[in-house]
């Protein structure tokens, strides 16, 4: 294998092998149920123009990014936590990052942190620790809400930008605890935009970040910072051939995150829309092969075939893999579709009612 993508947490490598964007994907990221935010203030996208230094964002931002210690069954683990350090009685731990949504005790981390964890702890800033219960997860996006029961006064919740603002060259700053060294800061720059990565559960979560900003084992769930202090992504993955950082990292994007997160602390499952293929990418022609469909999926009651090339979904056309999980990322379970797909040369078009991607 040339190149790996890896989560970026302490002893977790469960994303690495063999990920390829674009590839495995049967839909894309939230489907942007409705859910009233928790803390307004937290969630806002902020008008502030400003630019500040990565020393002042550090400032402004550090007291709201906390570390995750996860503990698991060593004989019950799985993939999670195959570098985990070994404890005493059969257990093993790792460590991740996170950071405060609101003065609830909300705290935003992935979800491939806290996958399997038989308990978990959270540390604010100031060193004081707490025990955290997840809230709720959505493994199609990597994300994952956990509650601590922190006093409002030791709880700094970060604001949300608008990441689809977000343009190639802004300056970013990552903060996490990466390798257990916690409070690190690393700076860089927005390298891509729209980039594509697997999800632990083997869905592909597109849109995602591109930064050369450093992320190592143990950033994972931290923020990814604009230059006036708000976050535009959560740090999720590398791209590595040894496993450390070689430029190129993945954040989910906040857009995304909002979605996602105001759902899960609301209470309620977050579901994704779901066509039912897995695609490879066309040599030598625009658009997204099919190269199978799921037995009883909305593709194939529409009657997608293995080998058909799509061209369009709506109104949007559709130049790659990538294109297709993400137009119908922006879909509800539910939503109908038109299709349009080449055979054999000839240009077809289906009607297709999206379903719930099982998990």
């Amino acid at each position: 294998m040339l190149r790996t993508r890896t989560a970026a947490v302490v002893g977790t490598v469960a994303l690495a092998a063999g990920v390829v964007a674009g590839a495995g994907g049967y839909a894309a990221v939230a489907d942007g149920n409705n859910a009233s935010p928790v803390d307004s203030t937290a969630s806002a996208v902020s008008t502030a123009s400003s630019r500040l230094s990565v020393g002042a964002i550090y400032q402004k931002a550090n007291a709201g990014v906390v570390e995750i210690t996860a503990t698991s069954n060593a004989a019950q683990s799985d993939s999670t936590f195959p570098f985990g350090d070994q404890q005493g009685g059969g257990t093993q731990q790792a460590q991740g990052s996170g950071f405060v949504y609101d003065t609830a005790g909300h705290v935003v981390t992935n979800y491939h942190v806290v996958q399997g964890a038989t308990s978990l702890q959270v540390t604010l800033a100031d060193g004081s620790t707490y025990d955290a219960t997840v809230v709720g997860t959505d493994p199609s996006t990597d994300l994952a809400v956990l509650k601590v029961d922190a006093p409002s006064s030791k709880l700094h919740p970060l604001a949300l930008a608008d990441s689809s603002a977000v343009a190639v060259g802004d300056g970013v700053v990552a903060i996490g605890s990466p390798y257990g060294l916690e409070e690190t800061v690393t700076s860089g720059i927005v390298s891509a935009l729209g980039r594509t990565i697997e999800s632990t559960n083997g869905y592909s979560i597109p849109g995602t970040i591109q930064t050369d900003a450093a992320i190592n084992h143990g950033n994972s769930g931290g923020p990814l910072l604009n230059l006036s202090g708000q976050v535009i992504g959560v740090t999720s993955q590398i791209e590595s051939e040894s496993g450390g950082n070689t430029g190129v990292g993945f954040a989910i994007p906040s857009n995304t995150v909002r979605s996602v997160v105001d759902q899960l602390v609301a209470g309620h499952e977050v579901e994704h829309a779901y066509l039912g293929v897995r695609l490879q990418e066309t040599t030598g022609e625009s658009g997204a092969q099919v190269a199978s469909v799921s037995d009883g999926s909305p593709a194939a009651k529409a009657g997608l075939e293995a080998g058909d090339v799509i061209t369009a979904l709506d109104e949007d056309t559709i130049d790659g893999a990538d294109a297709l999980t993400a137009a119908v990322s922006t879909k509800s379970p539910g939503d109908e579709v038109t299709v349009t797909y080449t055979r054999d040369g000839d240009s077809h078009t289906a009607q297709v009612r999206l379903g719930t991607r099982p998990s």
